[in-house]
């Protein structure tokens, strides 16, 4: 029997968060004749606690809400106009399938997929989608434009996405709150923090930005953007030369000890004080507080360090976090189950991504792979001269390029092509799917079927429907489906149904009984992981010194890179942007849930008062915002939370919620950090002007 029959009239529905948030809450949705009426955290998952964010318990909003999709629509206007007329599922799918059969027909690469962690779900993510795809031999598509900087850092020093347990952190003495802002990103972590705090705990905060949780650390180091590698870096020297070291774990549990020492002692305090923009004393009090917790001492306690990705998103991103990631293994902190540090933990979920994804489906060919972080310059390419076809059609789903992927303006110009047919699963009209020639109506989370890991725990959990799909939506995976079988496609794993995929999607190593029965499944892990060593690295040893890096032509050891666009570097561009979320969104989701954004009122930039005032800029003052790639309006919000030098422009509005129909991402560049191919979001240069009629025009 299928599990999508399994719907209750009344009574409530365990199911997870699908949303892009190192929590993965489990959530408890209460049902009544159908309806769902209220969406809570289930209590009885320990990582929840039975606490949501503000942002999803308004989920109930979200589902409901008056602009849902819930029709195929087709174009009738011109592109970005919005303008649509609704169309059966019949006629929408038949003409989709006969127009990408024809592309595939004379040249599949010409193909784009683009989705991201608009679910997190590992069904309705990369399931029948990644088959259909490779079926057809479509580009593959480089998925970073998030986290892929600080995976391969973490992946070329301890060997994977892994980390110590989240839990753990309530029994740390030392908590360093790195590159995030964990009250609006990561709240149940804030918890523990919390909790540690209670206990006698010190927390610091290490951001560009004084952000709320800032505000709760005892002590907030506002670096510059880009430098968290030289902090490392000068924290490593002050251990060395201090002798805060645990030498016993560093001679039996790592690699390239010698080399990184060297590296460090070229990087004293007062060196990494003028390139950060921080108090030496800052820097030197801090390597003093971590070298007190080394294990080898019977002193202060665990130290652990909560890194996020913010930190990663500038051009020396992965190297930044290659250093951060070799703090614990100088002192031993792993040998604490409430030492060393997590940035990750979804290296450690026994994912069978070939069982769900199918990439033999390829039969041996090997399509191009499209970064979706240039998306931009990928659409406006003409094709050859080493990139193969040029692109003919793209389908979207889970998520929308058009607001999120860099230099926008690019972005929007290349899905304006009038030459270029577009897809887009969705449950809302945003930007992207304003440059649609289809919109197929998507699902959300209360209306089918999904499994989920996690990267801030390590708990499985199962999303079961709660109520019937609204309208016509209809699950990614039905669409997929229904486009496979149109355009003859006959293998049957494209026919594999939810139940399926959701079992296949762990295999043996989970026990589905138990998903079904509580929601989540715990993974049987050990309480400190690489107190003996035993990292998944090559070596089996924290990997200070790559040489997987090596043969790719890179430096072996982690060091700090300036900025592509370094502070100082332009005098037309003074200023360092940053583009945090805005606290009450994630990336461009809920952007459009009205009191949510009624919460966050408008476009926001913060900017010093020393900045204002020698620009003549109020707060509350509407502004303009521009470098060499464009322009945005916005309002000036004066505050210390942004530090003298630097600007952060809050995101992802939707563009045309915007002054003037663009976001923050109409400044950022397409330039690529050093390892892992990502996005440099917060590596951009700005000046920023009162605004006046005519630069609106």
């Amino acid at each position: 029997m299928s599990l999508a029959l399994d719907l209750p009239r009344n009574g409530q529905v365990r199911g997870a968060c699908p949303h892009d948030c190192p929590d993965t809450c489990a959530l408890v949705t209460t049902v009544v004749d159908g309806v769902a009426t209220r969406v809570q955290g289930n209590a009885g998952h320990a990582q929840t606690g039975g606490v949501l964010c503000t942002k999803v318990s308004r989920y109930v909003e979200r589902s409901y809400h008056a602009e849902r999709v819930l029709q195929p629509l087709r174009r009738v206007g011109p592109k970005g106009a919005g303008r649509f007329e609704p169309v059966g599922w019949d006629e929408a799918l038949d003409d989709i399938a006969a127009r990408l059969s024809a592309i595939a027909a004379r040249a599949p690469e010409a193909i784009v997929p683009y989705s991201y962690a608009g679910t997190m779900g590992l069904v309705q993510g990369e399931s029948i989608a990644a088959r259909f795809f490779h079926t057809l031999g479509a580009s593959l598509l480089d998925r970073t434009i998030c986290a892929s900087a600080g995976a391969e850092g973490l992946t070329q020093t301890l060997g994977g996405k892994v980390g110590m347990k989240v839990e753990f952190f309530a029994e740390a003495r030392l908590i360093l709150v790195w590159g995030g802002n964990a009250i609006a990103s990561s709240l149940h972590f804030w918890r523990y923090a919390q909790e540690a705090k209670r206990r006698g705990a010190r927390l610091v905060c290490i951001d560009p930005r004084r952000t709320e949780t800032a505000d709760k650390c005892h002590e907030h180091i506002a670096l510059r953007p880009g430098t968290d590698a030289a902090l490392a870096l000068a924290l490593m020297h002050e251990l060395i030369v201090h002798d805060w070291l645990d030498h016993d774990y560093l001679r039996d549990h790592t690699l390239g000890w010698e080399q990184l020492r060297e590296r460090a002692l070229q990087w004293p305090p007062a060196r990494a004080a003028e390139v950060c923009g921080v108090p030496v004393e800052q820097i030197e009090r801090l390597a003093r507080d971590y070298g007190a917790c080394r294990a080898s001492l019977d002193g202060a306690g665990p130290a652990a360090i909560r890194l996020n990705y913010g930190m990663q998103r500038t051009r020396g991103g992965g190297n930044a976090v290659r250093a951060v990631a070799s703090l614990p293994a100088l002192i031993g902190a792993w040998r604490h189950r409430a030492g060393g540090m997590l940035l990750s933990s979804s290296g450690q979920f026994p994912v069978q991504r070939a069982a769900l994804q199918r990439p033999d489906l390829l039969a041996g060919r090997r399509p191009r792979t499209v970064n979706m972080s240039t998306i931009g310059d990928a659409l406006l390419h003409p094709g050859d001269a080493g990139f193969g076809p040029r692109i003919e059609a793209v389908v979207v789903y889970n998520s929308n390029p058009v607001a999120v992927a860099p230099e926008s303006a690019k972005v929007v110009r290349g899905f304006a092509r009038e030459d270029l047919f577009t897809v887009v699963l969705e449950q809302f009209q945003t930007d992207t799917a304003d440059h649609a020639d289809y919109v197929l109506p998507a699902t959300t989370q209360l209306e089918h079927w999904d499994i989920h890991s996690a990267y801030g725990h390590t708990d499985v959990l199962l999303n079961r429907p709660a109520i019937a799909p609204l309208g016509q939506a209809r699950p990614n995976t039905a669409i997929f489906r229904a486009l496979a079988a149109r355009m003859g496609l006959t293998d049957p794993c494209l026919q594999d149904d939810d139940e399926a995929l959701s079992r296949q999607a762990f295999g043996d190593a989970v026990d589905f009984g138990a998903l079904l029965r509580d929601g989540f499944a715990t993974l049987a892990l050990p309480d400190a992981p690489f107190a003996q060593g035993n990292f998944p690295s090559p070596s089996g040893r924290c990997e200070f010194f790559s040489a997987r890096l090596v043969a790719q032509g890179l430096d072996g050891l982690p060091d700090h890179l300036p900025n592509h666009e370094a502070i100082g570097s332009s005098a037309d561009y003074p200023l360092a942007m940053i583009s945090p979320p805005a606290r009450n969104f994630l990336n461009s989701s809920f952007v459009n849930v009205t009191s949510l954004r009624a919460i966050e009122g408008e476009q926001l930039l913060e900017i010093h008062p020393v900045d204002a005032a020698a620009r003549g800029i109020v707060d509350g003052a509407t502004v303009r915002v521009f470098n060499g790639r464009g322009s945005y309006r916005c309002r000036a919000e004066v505050s210390t939370r942004a530090r003298e030098g630097v600007v952060n422009g809050l995101g992802i509005w939707w563009r045309k919620l915007g002054l003037d129909g663009r976001n923050v991402n109409e400044l950022t560049s397409q330039r690529l950090t050093d390892l892992g191919r990502a996005p440099t979001f917060y590596d951009c240069l700005v000046e920023v002007e009162a605004d006046s009629p005519a630069a609106a025009k």
